[in-house]
């Protein structure tokens, strides 16, 4: 599925405030990916994080991580809002990840849960070898193609879900894999409401450009209710830490 990086910015911005009581995953994921990188390297000269969102992996960072120079990205200019109350001192850098460049390179690019809206993974890995000092670090979080399979089940959308041999063969040119883990998560809710006010408040409704009517609304949880009873919605993340050659 093509994805509009206006729709994405639009759903992430009007939802940030519900997002960290509702991102369970992505704040698990942001955990997992600190404990991975501090077991390959715990210091770094300057770090560029992208999709900062509202600084749930920047205040892991803060506090697991050494650096000296630290610059912060998103498509959203509301982040900084957030992150001016986690980080003492960092750039903040407004725009489109596979797009904007430090004023200098950096040591460690690192992300989570952002990776999956990419165009092209390719493209976005050839541009951050651009970012990034010799020997620096590639870490990130995203989710592989059994992602949400219960909705691209009933509604047939689904972001391009890379799988684990993608991301390893598009790595495999420049980076040298570090560290690459993918597990399930699947979360259970009262009713196909709630689970559909979850992926709203977690900004992954940009899946759909448009907003539902009634009708589909409605039919869209007796099909829920009909496949899925125990109303179960599947993640399936992976962890990578790769080094540039």
């Amino acid at each position: 599925m093509q994805v509009n990086p206006k729709t994405v910015k639009k759903q992430f911005e009007k939802n940030m405030d519900k997002y960290d009581s509702n991102a369970f995953v992505q704040i698990e994921l942001a955990q997992k990916l600190i404990t991975a990188l501090s077991a390959c390297r715990s210091d770094f000269d300057s770090i560029l994080e992208q999709g900062c969102g509202t600084g749930i992996l920047s205040r892991l960072i803060k506090e697991k991580i050494c650096y000296r120079q630290y610059f912060a990205n998103d498509i959203v200019e509301k982040s900084k809002n957030y992150l001016d109350k986690i980080l003492p001192e960092y750039t903040f850098i407004c725009g489109n990840a596979q797009k904007i460049k430090p004023p200098v390179k950096v040591d460690l690019i690192i992300s989570n849960a952002m990776f999956q809206w990419f165009t092209s993974l390719e493209n976005s890995l050839e541009h951050f070898k651009g970012i990034l000092e010799k020997n620096g670090l590639l870490a990130f979080t995203t989710f592989t193609p059994e992602n949400f399979c219960e909705i691209r089940r009933i509604t047939g959308l689904s972001l391009d879900y890379k799988s684990k041999a993608d991301i390893t063969a598009a790595l495999e040119k420049d980076y040298q894999i570090l560290h690459i883990e993918e597990y399930r998560k699947v979360l259970n809710f009262n009713n196909p409401l709630e689970l559909l006010a979850h992926m709203k408040n977690t900004g992954v409704n940009s899946l759909a450009a448009k907003g539902l009517t009634f009708k589909e609304v409605k039919d869209f949880c007796d099909k829920y209710l009909e496949l899925y009873p125990d109303v179960r919605l599947t993640y399936a993340p992976i962890i990578v830490i790769a080094g540039l050659k």
